[in-house]
């Protein structure tokens, strides 16, 4: 289909490009990659009467270590995220994670900033952020902010990125010495997730120490497996970990559509977890 008119920006600075979005107000997109975006012009489910290109905006792209995170730009492709040396060593979770994002074509254009910021609980790469924990930094007209990952995300396909906020960059704590695993279902190769589940997991003395779990797909928003996490303190074999894997779904409100029941959805999230966690605690 044939998208709707619109302006189009294309600022070759942040500040030009926050300028831009401020001066479109709620009337504004951005287009990073634009394998978020652009679907949805085409299918005329979006109506932006400008579209901000930040593609040639310097600085938005790369890795970079801070201390005991890592800084990675918004504009940054999966495919190099996935193959990012500072990102397998200390963020191993996202890099696998990131890996199972639809097809190759899609890794090389789409970016971890736009796919955070299109905040789709059924996209990957959420729930990943938020099990590890992320922060998320916007600038706007008022100047910089981070976010943390659990306040970013407050509805579907809604975030707390104001019109004329920019995210410019991904913070995530160094994961040294967690073990992980990114475990999804979905009908076809390239689909959404219909359940997806992320696992950090930190062992001490034989047992695990500390989880920590987000969930794809089971509500309106990513979401982490608290009580599930709060269960697995302290267990030590496969049979307590499925234990804590039954209370994976708890608190959460997933989606009726034509994929899966809810309740098909929080049975998924439960096998998920399990499997999830025993991998990531080497107990698979």
């Amino acid at each position: 289909m044939i998208p709707p008119a619109f302006e189009y920006a294309r600022p070759t600075s942040v500040a030009e490009a926050v300028r831009a979005l401020a001066d479109g107000g709620e009337d504004a997109k951005v287009l990073a990659g634009g394998q978020s975006l652009l679907p949805l012009l085409r299918m005329r489910l979006a109506f932006p009467e400008l579209v901000v290109d930040v593609g040639r905006v310097p600085g938005l792209s790369g890795v970079r270590e801070d201390g005991d995170a890592l800084v990675i730009g918004a504009m940054t492709t999966h495919h190099d995220v996935i193959r990012d040396p500072l990102v397998r060593r200390h963020a191993g979770l996202l890099a696998a994670a990131t890996a199972t994002v639809a097809d190759p074509a899609v890794r090389h254009r789409g970016t971890l900033g736009g796919s955070l910021a299109h905040a789709d609980p059924a996209g990957d790469l959420p729930a990943v952020v938020l099990a590890m924990d992320g922060e998320l930094v916007a600038e706007g007209p008022r100047g910089r902010r981070a976010i943390p990952a659990r306040e970013f995300f407050v509805d579907y396909l809604q975030s707390t990125l104001a019109a004329d906020e920019l995210l410019t960059e991904v913070r995530v704590p160094k994961a040294d010495g967690w073990g992980f695993h990114y475990e999804k279902f979905h009908r076809v190769a390239q689909a959404w997730a219909i359940v997806g589940v992320a696992a950090l997991v930190r062992r001490d003395d034989g047992r695990i120490a500390e989880a920590r779990i987000g969930l794809t797909n089971m509500g309106s928003t990513p979401l982490r497996a608290h009580s599930s996490e709060e269960a697995l303190a302290g267990a030590a074999d496969a049979e307590a970990v499925a234990r804590a894997a039954q209370e994976a779904a708890d608190g959460t409100r997933p989606a009726q559509d034509t994929s899966a029941s809810p309740e098909y959805r929080a049975h998924l999230a439960r096998v998920l977890t399990r499997r999830a966690v025993l991998t990531a605690a080497g107990m698979g």
